[in-house]
C-alpha cells in the first residue's frame, strides 16, 4: 500500500505506552535521551542510525520548550561574522545548506533578506565586505551551493522589493539568501525518522530519578508516565541529557553540580498579517542590543526578537507589554505605515539556553565549541548544551560521540546523508499533488503549504482522505489547514491532547487573533474520534485549552516578567509535571 513504508514510525498513543514498556524490558538500551527538543531528537535519530538501541522521553510534548519558540530560521548568523568566528559561521552555511539540498529539502525553505544601508560609501563597503564572506563560506560549503549570491541594490530596487520601508530609511540595501523552518514541524520530523530507524519514542514521560550502579555511575533512569502516574525503570548504557534549559534540573537527579550551567534568556516574536506590510523579502536590522528579523511567513510577518534575562520558572515564559513595546517601537522605526497592537494576532515566547563562561566545573570532562558544549558530570550521564537549530545535527553527532568514546570509530555518525521522513522522492509528489489538487479542489496555496509540512509523506494524508472524503476540505474557521490535518496528527504525529494541536501540530495559538478557539471544537471533534474520546473528554480538553489561551492572552497585558508569570499560572496544565526533586 502507498505510504505503508513510513507508516511503521507513525507515532499513536499505543506505540507511546509499547515503546515505555519496550526501553524497560531487560534487554535495557544502549542509549537513552532525555529531552524531545530539536537538539534530542536529533541525539535519538543518530544513535538509532548507528544502529544502537535507543530510546527517547520528553516530559511534555515534543519541542513544547525552546524548539517550537525560536525563531524558526536556518542561518549561518551573520553576527558571528563580527566575532571573527569563521569556523561556526562555516559549519552552520554547511548545515543550512544540507538541510536544503538533501536531508529536509520540503520543510527548510529559502528565504531573501534585505540587509538596508544608510551611508553610501561606508557602509556598502563594510557591510557588502561581510555578507560576500558569508556567501564565500556557505560556497566552501560540500556539495552544490544552496542558495543565490547575494545582490547590490539600489534605493529604487529596494523600494520594488519592499515599499513600506521609510522613505528615507536607507539609500539602499544588500540582498542575501538565507532559510525558514517550521521548528516544531522538524522536531516531530526527526523524531518519526528515529523511530522509523529504531528508535523508542513516549512523550508525556519524566525522568523522575536516575539509577546509579555501586561505583556511582549512572546505569537508567526511572521515568513516570505522566498520563497514568505508572513508573518504568529503564537500564541505559549510556544517558545523554539533551533539556536546554533544564540542563542543570536534570543533572541534579544524578546527583550532580559538577556539570553544565545554563542560563535562560528569553525572546519574543509578534505576528502580523501579510497585507499590513508591503513587501517580498525580509528584512534584517541592526538595533542597540542585537538584530531584528522581519520575516515573511505564508500568511504572515514573523518581527523579533528580544533577549532578555529570565528568572521565572522554565515552563511558561511569556510575552509582555514591555516586550511587545520594544519590538513595535524597533519596527516601526522603519516602517512606512507603523504598526499597532491591534495588528498583532499573535506572539510566542521562548528561551534560550546559553551556557555560562567555564561551564563545566573542573571535575567534570568536557568538550567545548563555541556554540555548544559537551560534557560528562558523572560516569555513565553525556550533557549536552547550548547550540542552536541550524546546527542540531553537528550538536547531536558530537554527544553522541562523547558518549561513546573509544567505541565511536567502530560504529561512525551517518546523519549527514539520512534524508528525513518526507525528503524521498520530493519530486515524485510534487508531481502527483497537481493531480490531487485537481481532484480535491485546493489551490496552489494550499497544494504549497500541504507540500512544505508533510514531503512525500502528503501521500499518506491522502491515504486518509480517500477512506474519508470529508477531510479534504479546510476547517470552517480557518481555511490554513485540511480537516485531513488535524486527523492525521492525532493518527500519526503523537497527539496526545488538544493543546499539542494547537501549539505543535498546527501554528494556530498564535495565527489567528483568537489562539484558534473559533476552530477549537471542530478540532476537538476530529482528534476526539479519532482518539475515541468520549463528550466529557472533549470538553475538558476544550475547556483546558481556552484557558491557557484567555491566561497567555492576559499575561500579554502585563508590565514585567514576574507580573505577567504569576497571571499565566494561575491556569494549571492539563498534564502537570512531578517536581524534580520528587523522591
Amino acid at each position: 500500500m502507498e505510504g505503508e513504508a513510513t507508516m511503521a514510525a507513525s507515532l499513536t498513543a499505543e506505540s507511546r505506552l509499547a515503546a515505555l514498556a519496550e526501553m524497560s524490558s531487560e534487554e535495557g538500551l544502549d542509549v537513552l535521551v532525555i529531552g524531545g527538543g530539536v537538539t534530542g531528537a536529533g541525539v535519538a535519530l543518530d544513535a538509532a542510525t548507528r544502529g544502537l538501541r535507543t530510546g527517547i522521553v520528553e516530559s511534555q510534548d515534543w519541542s513544547s520548550g525552546t524548539s517550537s519558540r525560536s525563531s524558526k530560521l536556518v542561518h549561518g548568523g551573520l553576527r558571528y561574522l563580527q566575532m571573527l568566528d569563521f569556523h561556526l559561521v562555516h559549519e552552520a552555511l554547511t548545515e543550512r545548506d544540507r538541510l536544503i539540498n538533501h536531508l529536509a529539502p520540503h520543510l527548510v525553505k529559502p528565504v531573501p533578506f534585505l540587509y538596508p544601508v544608510e551611508h553610501r560609501v561606508w557602509e556598502r563597503l563594510y557591510v557588502g565586505a561581510g555578507v560576500a564572506l558569508y556567501d564565500t563560506l556557505a560556497t566552501a560549503a560540500p556539495g552544490k551551493r544552496a542558495l543565490p549570491l547575494h545582490r547590490h541594490l539600489t534605493k529604487r530596487a529596494l523600494k520594488r522589493r519592499f515599499p513600506d520601508l521609510q522613505n528615507d530609511a536607507a539609500v539602499g540595501a544588500i540582498q542575501y539568501w538565507d532559510a525558514a523552518v517550521d521548528d516544531a514541524r522538524l522536531v516531530l520530523t526527526l523524531v518519526r525518522t528515529a523511530v522509523h530507524h529504531g528508535a523508542l519514542a513516549a512523550a508525556r514521560a519524566q525522568v523522575v530519578r536516575m539509577l546509579k550502579d555501586a561505583d556511582g555511575r549512572v546505569r537508567g533512569a526511572v521515568v513516570a508516565d505522566l498520563e497514568n502516574g505508572r513508573e518504568y525503570e529503564i537500564h541505559a548504557r549510556h544517558i545523554i541529557n539533551a533539556t536546554g534549559v533544564w540542563t542543570e534540573e536534570t543533572e541534579r537527579l544524578a546527583g550532580t553540580t559538577a556539570g553544565l550551567k545554563v542560563l535562560a534568556s528569553k525572546g519574543i516574536h509578534i505576528v502580523v498579517p501579510r497585507d499590513r506590510i508591503k513587501g517580498s523579502t525580509g528584512l534584517i536590522l541592526q538595533t542597540e542590543k542585537s538584530v531584528l528579523f522581519v520575516i515573511p511567513w505564508a500568511r504572515y510577518w514573523i518581527i523579533g526578537t528580544t533577549d532578555t534575562a529570565w528568572h521565572q520558572q522554565l515552563q511558561h515564559p511569556v510575552a509582555t507589554a514591555a516586550d511587545i513595546d520594544y519590538l513595535l517601537e524597533h519596527a516601526n522605526a522603519v516602517l512606512a505605515k507603523p504598526l499597532t497592537r491591534e495588528d498583532i494576532i499573535g506572539t510566542w515566547a521562548g528561551l534560550r539556553p546559553l551556557l555560562q563562561p567555564h561551564s563545566a566545573s573542573d571535575d567534570a570532562s568536557a568538550k567545548v565549541s563555541r556554540e555548544h558544549t559537551t560534557a560528562s558530570p558523572v560516569p555513565g550521564l553525556t550533557v549536552i548544551a547550548g547550540g542552536k537549530l541550524t546546527t542540531y545535527r553537528v550538536m547531536a553527532k558530537d554527544a553522541v560521540d562523547f558518549a561513546l568514546g573509544d567505541d565511536v570509530a567502530d560504529m561512525p555518525s551517518v546523519t549527514d546523508h539520512v534524508a528525513l521522513l518526507g525528503a524521498a522522492d520530493l519530486d515524485a509528489a510534487r508531481a502527483r499533488a497537481r493531480a490531487w489538487a485537481q481532484k480535491y479542489g485546493w489551490t496552489p496555496t494550499m497544494v504549497s503549504h500541504l507540500l512544505h509540512r508533510y514531503g512525500s509523506l502528503l501521500s499518506e494524508l491522502v491515504g486518509d482522505i480517500v477512506h474519508d472524503p470529508g477531510l479534504a476540505v479546510p476547517l470552517q474557521h480557518t481555511e490554513a489547514y485540511l480537516r485531513a490535518e488535524i486527523a492525521f496528527a492525532a493518527k500519526h504525529e503523537g497527539v496526545l491532547h488538544l493543546e499539542d494541536v494547537m501549539m505543535h501540530r498546527t501554528r494556530l495559538n498564535y495565527e489567528m487573533a483568537d489562539r484558534g478557539l473559533a476552530a477549537l471544537p471542530e478540532i476537538a471533534e476530529i482528534v476526539g474520534d479519532v482518539l475515541g474520546w468520549d463528550q466529557e473528554t472533549r470538553q475538558a480538553e476544550i475547556e483546558s485549552y481556552t484557558r491557557r489561551a484567555q491566561a497567555e492572552a492576559a499575561a500579554e497585558q502585563a508590565p514585567d516578567d514576574a507580573s505577567a508569570e504569576e497571571i499565566r499560572l494561575r491556569e494549571g496544565d492539563i498534564v502537570p509535571l512531578l517536581p524534580l526533586d520528587r523522591k
